[in-house]
């Protein structure tokens, strides 16, 4: 399900505030269409974004668009995040269902993979207290998570 203008507008007020640096890797777990992985690769071209969607037909329309706007920075998988060893990253942003963010705590323990920062819409990460919580004024009065890992 596509996040909203507004969540997404949240999202980047969370980015400014970690305020990415050049060289570093930015993770869209879910990233569908391209709605935001597309966005963080244009808007920062010297970091590493990379997204992962399981779903052919979004996964294939944002490969399309990577490949018209050149993106060189963006890396798109086809595969089920929870299954794959994830690349080290300095920040995560999710939109995910309560089950999925409970399965991406645990991987993050047992793989002991631990970006900087998390950035989730919707669904809160179990056992871990947000710096900030956000409600987007929105239809369904969205909350936006910004977590230090």
């Amino acid at each position: 399900m596509p996040s909203s203008a507004k969540a997404r507008a949240e999202v980047w007020q969370f980015l400014a505030q970690v305020s990415p640096r050049p060289k570093q890797t930015i993770v869209d777990l879910g990233s569908g269409w391209g709605g935001l992985v597309i966005p963080l690769a244009l808007r920062f071209p010297e970091c590493q974004i990379v997204g992962y969607e399981l779903s052919w037909l979004p996964w294939f329309t944002s490969k399309v668009i990577q490949r018209v706007l050149r993106l060189h920075n963006l890396k798109l998988y086809r595969q089920n995040f929870l299954q794959q060893p994830l690349p080290s990253a300095d920040i995560v942003v999710c939109y995910l269902y309560p089950e999925g963010m409970t399965k991406l705590a645990d991987q993050g323990r047992v793989q002991h993979w631990r970006p900087s920062y998390l950035i989730s819409i919707c669904f809160a990460l179990p056992n871990h207290n947000a710096l900030e919580k956000v409600k987007v004024s929105d239809f369904y009065q969205t909350p936006v998570y910004l977590y230090r890992l």
